[in-house]
């Protein structure tokens, strides 16, 4: 194994410096060293998905997803590498120092396989999320043993009749002397089989509000056989191979010492634990994208069609195009919650609940997209087409789980009067750091994060940047007019914010709150693009760096809002698409980081 506890317990080659990483020096290399490493082995042991030999092949992936299991070979290789040391802070042994680097670490297990991804071990990081931000000192020491040994642990939020609604769950975790009693169910839990593990989100006081509930960390060898049981498996249409059932208990007596944090402290821990998930998971998903993008394109390059190739077909090669920046859209709104979670950690809140809400709607959209140009081969249920197809139905659920789009909007939906009052055109702007991906952070500050704030850095950072915008060439002015365009869409968002009734600021609100919430989610991913495409100009990605892609991608998000923007220069498409085509051929990753990849 290596020794660097950064990399301990992945092995493999060094992936050759590029530009961006030889402006890098001190701990910014170091970490960014660290993470090229973890993220190189990887992908040598994943293989070639092409490759009929690679027992995790497309072809294999396929059909464990047909049989309702996640790939052998899979798991296996995540148990070689100690995969669980990714869930673990650097400070109790394991290898989780930045949440950014955990989502591009991740990212690589999503391409191949979402149900992998999740089943395997997002669940264990969703429930370790809540000892990592609230629990004892022994809590914490013992949950980092159970992961590093390689087990795992659920996380159990859910009871089918309140979904999403926390504060209305009735599973009780009555007090008696020493400690609580269990007594409900909780349903549709990954891993309830299994996990030696469980978080628990349980009602200890009978009354009503946000104080009534608490989070306890529950050992299954603690727990009476009699008094606790597991549900049937559910069967689901997405993430097949994900192990979901549920949790039984009656008068199930458990210590005083597994509660987390203080009595009634539930719904804060929870709210603050989701900062953190909600900012990450949606950035790993943009793996599954990547792969489904390269899919087609493989396709539209590969297929004759009215004596052409497919991708010489204008709306194919239009939508690949799209399809790409929607996924470098996703990833600079992706790279700025995590990054904030670290820098900002005060206004993680609101970050993290955009993030939560547009990117996977966004994936979703764009997997619908690509799959128009497949055409009939996207029904096809074998070898990459089937993957993709499986990727059309995995990646929904993202959507859905702990923090669906709607309990997303209704985080956002309350703070946006006050932000309207206080941020917008007033604030300081983001601290350059933000926006870049390969410099160094410090550790994830757990015990910072904020449920709401009054301060917005990230919008700011539009504002700020207004003023020295580049113009010299045609696509520098199409990002110069498209910015002009999203500040005026900011000042419309303040006066509808600020004219909002006071129903219309709680979670209860009328759609039209909920419209607002969506387009100051679509602002928010104006702005990570914005200071992406300026943080690289300075040095770095010189794609990145060309005004083309940030043009282009700021001119899809204007159409998103309902606009009608100017027509782009006739350089931006070309530029971009052929970025599309670069990529595919020297086989490197879609995303932000242009990884080196297997296949």
């Amino acid at each position: 194994m290596l020794s660097d506890p950064a990399v301990q317990g992945l092995r493999g080659d060094a992936v050759p410096t590029g530009q961006a990483e030889r402006l890098l020096s001190g701990a910014d290399q170091t970490q960014e060293d660290a993470a090229k490493e973890r993220v190189a082995e990887l992908e040598r042991r994943f293989g070639d998905p092409e490759d009929a030999a690679n027992p995790l092949s497309a072809a294999q992936i396929v059909a464990a997803d047909e049989a309702g299991e996640l790939p052998p070979a899979g798991e296996q290789l995540l148990d070689d590498v100690v995969f669980n040391a990714e869930f673990v802070p650097t400070a109790l042994g394991g290898r989780l120092d930045r949440l950014d680097t955990l989502v591009r670490t991740m990212r690589h297990v999503f391409r191949r396989d979402v149900a992998l991804g999740l089943g395997y071990g997002i669940t264990s990081f969703m429930a370790a999320a809540n000892v990592w931000t609230a629990g004892s000192d022994e809590q914490r020491r013992r949950l980092a043993d159970l992961l590093l040994a390689g087990s795992k642990v659920s996380v159990a939020y859910h009871e089918l009749p309140h979904g999403n609604d926390f504060v209305r769950n009735e599973f009780r975790a009555d007090p008696y002397p020493g400690g609580y009693r269990l007594n409900g169910r909780k349903e549709v839990i990954n891993n309830a089989d299994r996990a030696a593990a469980f978080s628990l989100f349980s009602r200890t006081d009978g009354s009503p509000g946000s104080r009534s509930h608490s989070v306890l960390l529950v050992e299954r060898d603690q727990l009476d056989a009699e008094r606790f049981g597991v549900l049937p498996r559910y069967s689901a249409v997405g993430v097949r191979g994900c192990r979901l059932s549920g949790l039984d208990f009656t008068d199930c007596p458990v210590p005083e010492s597994a509660r987390v944090g203080a009595v009634g402290q539930g719904v804060e821990l929870a709210l603050r634990s989701f900062q953190i998930t909600r900012s990450a998971i949606p950035g790993m998903a943009i793996g599954a994208l990547d792969t489904s993008l390269r899919t087609v394109v493989r396709f539209a390059v590969g297929r004759q069609l009215y004596r052409r190739t497919v991708m010489e077909i204008p709306h194919a090669s239009a939508t690949l195009t799209g399809a790409f920046l929607d996924l470098l859209i996703c990833d600079s709104l992706a790279l700025v919650g995590t990054r904030a979670v670290h820098l900002l950690p005060d206004e993680t809140s609101v970050y993290a609940a955009a993030v939560k809400y547009l990117v996977p709607k966004m994936l979703t959209d764009t997997m619908y997209d690509l799959s128009i140009v497949l055409g009939a081969r996207f029904y096809v249920r074998e070898g990459e087409f089937g993957l993709f197809q499986k990727h059309v139905r995995d990646l929904p659920v993202l959507s859905l789980g702990h923090a669906g789009s709607a309990a997303c909007q209704a985080t956002i939906i309350p703070q946006l009067s006050r932000l309207a009052r206080r941020a917008w055109f007033a604030g300081d702007e983001a601290p350059r750091a933000l926006f870049e991906p390969r410099t160094a952070l410090g550790d994830i500050p757990f015990d910072r994060l904020a449920l709401a704030s009054g301060r917005d850095s990230l919008s700011a950072s539009l504002v700020a940047a207004v003023d020295d915008l580049p113009s010299g060439s045609p696509e520098e002015l199409a990002v110069q007019a498209l910015v002009m365009r999203m500040l005026d869409q900011l000042r419309q968002l303040q006066e509808d914010s600020l004219n909002l009734s006071p129903q219309d600021r709680t979670a209860l609100a009328s759609p039209a709150s909920f419209a607002l919430a969506d387009r100051y989610a679509v602002f928010l991913a104006a702005a990570a693009v914005l200071g992406v495409w300026r943080a690289a100009r300075d040095g770095g990605d010189s794609f990145l760096a060309d005004p083309a892609w940030a043009a282009a991608a700021l001119h899809r998000l204007a159409r998103r809002l309902g606009q009608r923007p100017a027509d782009l220069p006739p350089a931006c498409e070309g530029r971009v698409h052929e970025e599309v085509l670069r990529r595919f051929h020297e086989r490197r990753s879609y995303d932000l980081y242009d990884t080196p990849l297997a296949g």
